[in-house]
């Protein structure tokens, strides 16, 4: 089974997620509506995987990233957002995000991402 915390603002985002990833090894173990909570909820949770949103309130899903991975290297994190320039995903990716998803995704490409950062695979990431 594959742990996992899902990070996003928008309430209809996580519903979207859940309906994604049910009826796979994937469960959703916590929830957070913010890169704060976000943080503290990973460091009680102890997830697999986190999926988290780019755009956030209080801190974003970068600085989120940065300094959940200082306190726990071993967590996985997707990253996903509307915005997929290429200058985001490259800043993603350098924040320590094994890969990264543009919103709206398929189900199936959330939930093979989410299969590849659990077992430590990250996803290609095409930039241009």
């Amino acid at each position: 089974m594959i742990r996992l915390l899902v990070v996003d603002d928008a309430p209809f985002v996580r519903e979207i997620v859940r309906h994604a990833v049910r009826g796979t090894e994937i469960k959703i173990v916590g929830e957070a509506e913010n890169g704060t909570e976000a943080v503290e909820r990973a460091l009680a949770l102890k997830p697999d995987v986190v999926l988290m949103d780019i755009v956030l309130p209080e801190k974003n899903g970068i600085e989120a990233s940065q300094e959940l991975l200082a306190l726990e290297p071993d967590i996985r994190i997707v990253a996903f957002s509307t915005n997929d320039s290429d200058s985001l995903i490259v800043k993603v990716l350098d924040a320590g995000c094994v890969s990264f998803i543009a919103k709206p995704f398929q189900a199936e490409e959330l939930v093979a991402a989410i299969r590849q950062a659990a077992q430590g695979r990250s996803k290609k990431v095409s930039l241009g």
